[in-house]
């Protein structure tokens, strides 16, 4: 009764708990850039899953079919879930997230694809898996206890690799408290495992065979409870951290965009500025150039520009009013009005009076005709 309990609790809770992590896992699925991030989950449901599978074969056979918990095919099949419990835990291990260096199992899964790394583990084991199955199956002297050898060292490599990354990744998020659950899961694993190969018969004699029983019911199922709820937790608080590193991405992101932003602002400011500086400057330019195209000049002063337009490279002053036979006061006079007027000033007022009076036309009211060279 108490083994067939045993299985049931088993086979109930695991099965229920595989199924609800797959779940999570396709929601997750969604969600995620690359599924390979979240590839942990699934595998883990696997290897929970197995465990619920294995323990609802044995209490089929052994509450249905009144089987004995010590049959070779029953051990058998224990020793085949327990090495696919192992293989699903090997591969979930890449995926717990933590800081430092990766150990040297982690190491040799990343190397391979996950498909390559099954190819290469269930050949391998299958070969030792036949040998052992084919050497025992008929000889009776060899004791059940001695099949789940081939099992005990696979179980305590993972046990010890799962023991070491869920502690690195329990610190990695501030939860070095979880490092005594941890320890726990694998002191249990590892007396359910030494339970398995110590035969009956070889107990110590200060323990009783029903209290040596029930120990390894109690190791069994709590160690597979333990590891469900470790596992939970740290999938939740992976969740949690994971959400958190997404907004601080988002946030230092929206930083980066906003500082950006800011440069850009600055730069289309001090252009924006530069170009109003040169609208502003182009404005007044043409503000004067139309100012000066409707001031009205009269017919004395046309012939003045015209005749300094034609002239003023060649002549002085004095010669071009002589030419046109007025005074130099005279002619001197008029081209002050006319820089008054055109809001001319400086030393190089005669040039742009020459450049006013070629650009506006007024070349042709010059009256002084050229010298003719002889």
């Amino acid at each position: 009764m108490q083994i067939i309990l045993e299985y049931a609790i088993t086979a109930i809770v695991c099965l229920i708990t595989a199924i609800v992590i797959q779940r999570i896992y396709k929601k997750e699925k969604k969600h995620v850039a690359r599924v390979t991030e979240i590839n942990g989950i699934m595998w883990f449901g696997f290897a929970i899953f197995i465990w619920g599978l294995g323990a609802f074969l044995n209490l089929i056979v052994v509450g249905y079919f009144k089987g004995s918990p010590d049959s070779r095919f029953l051990i058998y099949s224990g020793v085949l879930v327990s090495l696919l419990n192992s293989l699903f835990i090997i591969l979930s291990l890449p995926s717990i997230e933590y800081k430092g260096r990766r150990s040297l199992i982690i190491q040799i899964v990343d190397r391979f694809s996950e498909r390559q790394f099954i190819y290469i583990y269930m050949g391998v084991m299958g070969m030792l898996v036949f040998v052992f199955f084919a050497t025992s199956y008929t000889n009776t002297r060899i004791n059940n206890s001695l099949i789940w050898l081939i099992d005990i060292p696979i179980s305590i490599v993972v046990a010890f690799e799962l023991l070491s990354a869920l502690n690195k990744a329990f610190n990695s998020r501030s939860m070095r408290f979880m490092i005594l659950p941890c320890f726990a899961l694998f002191v249990l694993i590892v007396s359910a495992v030494t339970h398995r190969i110590v035969p009956i018969e070889h107990i110590p004699n200060f323990i009783s065979q029903p209290t040596w029983i029930l120990l390894g019911t109690i190791s069994a199922i709590s160690f597979k409870f333990l590891f469900i709820l470790l596992f939970s937790i740290l999938l939740y608080s992976w969740k949690f951290l994971s959400e958190k590193e997404e907004k601080q991405s988002l946030l230092e992101e929206i930083l980066i965009a906003k500082t950006k932003l800011e440069e850009e602002r600055t730069r289309l400011q001090l252009a924006n500025d530069s170009h109003l500086d040169t609208i502003s400057r182009l404005t007044l330019e043409n503000n004067a150039l139309t100012e000066a195209s409707k001031i009205e000049l009269s017919e004395r002063q046309k012939e003045v520009l015209g005749n300094l337009g034609i002239f003023g490279n060649e002549k002085s002053y004095t010669e071009i009013a002589e030419s046109m036979h007025i005074s130099v006061d005279g002619f001197q006079t008029h081209i002050y009005q006319i820089k008054k007027a055109l809001h001319i000033s400086g030393s190089a007022g005669k040039n742009q009076l020459i450049q006013y009076a070629i650009e506006n036309d007024l070349l042709k009211y010059a009256t002084v005709k050229p010298t003719s060279k002889k």
